[in-house]
């Protein structure tokens, strides 16, 4: 039985100085030679002063609430599902392979060695398409490119989220920007030490360079989170981490930066860059093409030269404007063979705008061949390897132009 203490046993018999409907439990072990139950015993006192032992020796048993048999159920209906995708994948998967071995007799190759590029020969060669989207020609990829990829479990069998942000429905969005935050305010921390203890020199050179990288589309931050993240929540990300890479101190979270973008640099420069012809008289010459609106340029240069610039068969005074030579003159300043190297450009359609246009991309391009990838990158941050997308907008019907109005007259 329970032993209670004298102290306690004068203040259940007292009543009157206890207040109204205390309840004392009390629980203890009741040693059996079969098993070990459970028991409670309890006493109450009412407010008539009737006082009542109220003795519960029943056996506890761990019975299944509502929200019990719910959870198991969510938790079944997900093994559920994930069965059927695995499956689902293991097929796709077989089917692939066979494919692909199939794929391989018919090309005359070697199944064990064949890879996806060479599958994707494979198709395009045996299954031509002239659609213009890629998208929607013939592909045979890898299963687990083509379908989305799912998430794993998000809780236990008891029902408890693993993820400790999981009730924001973005538990991984959520938690990313938890972090940033956080290495924020780290380097703001770390910023106010150095400038207390009057060390900015330390601070020089410690910002991060987004030159040669972007942020992750919104597509691939979905991919990358597996979570369906919405524009406006990409929008918040992108603002997020440009205050973070703002920072003088970003340098310090590069790895971490560099995580969530991706690098550009080699990707444009090759295109950029052009080859090297030697001429019988052994100058070394690099032809490049340039586009602006309508206006076409077919650019060579040659090196040695002593900075003679032709178009058309005309000097620099072909422009009539200073502002038209002096976006002609820009690449050689930025990559430092002004006076170095002859130019021969051969310009047709556009007006003034379009031709100086034309003639500086191809130019720009044709002297990435006689620079370094230093001199290279300096090039394409001051713009002069991208090629001008803007064109004149088309009239539009109903109005006086493109995008003025006619004027309103009330009679």
């Amino acid at each position: 039985m329970a032993v209670l203490s004298p102290w306690t046993r004068r203040m259940f018999l007292k009543g009157n100085n206890m207040p109204s409907r205390p309840v004392f439990t009390f629980f203890f072990l009741k040693q059996n030679t079969d098993s070990c139950h459970k028991h409670a015993c309890g006493f109450s006192t009412a407010p008539e002063g009737e006082d009542m032992l109220l003795n519960a020796s029943k056996k506890t048993q761990n019975k299944p609430t509502a929200k019990a048999v719910t959870i198991s159920r969510a938790m079944k209906a997900y093994m559920e599902q994930a069965k059927a995708y695995d499956d689902k994948m293991k097929a796709e998967v077989a089917d692939y392979e066979i494919g692909k071995r199939h794929l391989a007799n018919i090309m005359g190759e070697d199944p064990d060695s064949f890879t996806q590029a060479d599958v994707d020969r494979a198709i395009e060669y045996l299954l031509p398409s002239s659609i213009y989207d890629k998208k929607a020609r013939p592909i045979m990829k890898d299963p687990y490119e083509v379908f989305p990829k799912k998430k794993a479990a998000q809780f236990g069998l008891d029902g408890r989220p693993y993820h400790w942000m999981y009730f924001t429905i973005l538990p991984n969005y959520y938690s990313m920007l938890y972090e940033i935050t956080w290495k924020l305010e780290a380097l703001k921390e770390a910023e106010d030490q150095l400038r207390a203890e009057r060390r900015l020199e330390e601070m020089e050179g410690q910002v991060f360079n987004a030159a040669s990288s972007e942020w992750l589309s919104l597509h691939a931050l979905k991919t990358k989170l597996v979570e369906n993240i919405k524009e406006k929540e990409y929008n918040h990300f992108v603002t997020m981490m440009e205050r973070l890479a703002a920072h003088p101190l970003s340098g310090r979270e590069q790895e971490f930066i560099m995580s969530w973008r991706i690098s550009l640099q080699a990707e444009q420069l090759e295109s950029a860059v052009q080859e090297l012809e030697v001429e019988e008289g052994g100058r070394m010459c690099a032809t490049a093409k340039g586009t602006r609106k309508s206006s076409n340029a077919i650019v060579k240069v040659y090196k040695p030269g002593s900075g003679n610039f032709i178009i058309n068969g005309k000097d620099l005074t072909y422009f009539t404007q200073n502002m038209y030579r002096e976006t002609l003159l820009l690449p050689f300043i930025v990559s430092g063979l002004l006076g170095k190297v002859d130019v021969e450009a051969d310009v047709e359609m556009g007006g003034p705008t379009g031709q100086a246009g034309a003639i500086r991309l191809g130019l720009s391009r044709a002297l990435t061949a006689f620079v370094d990838e230093d001199v290279k990158e300096k090039m394409r941050l001051s713009g002069l390897l991208t090629k001008d997308p803007r064109k004149k907008e088309r009239k539009k019907p109903g109005q006086e132009g493109a995008r003025r109005k006619f004027t309103w007259k009330k009679r």
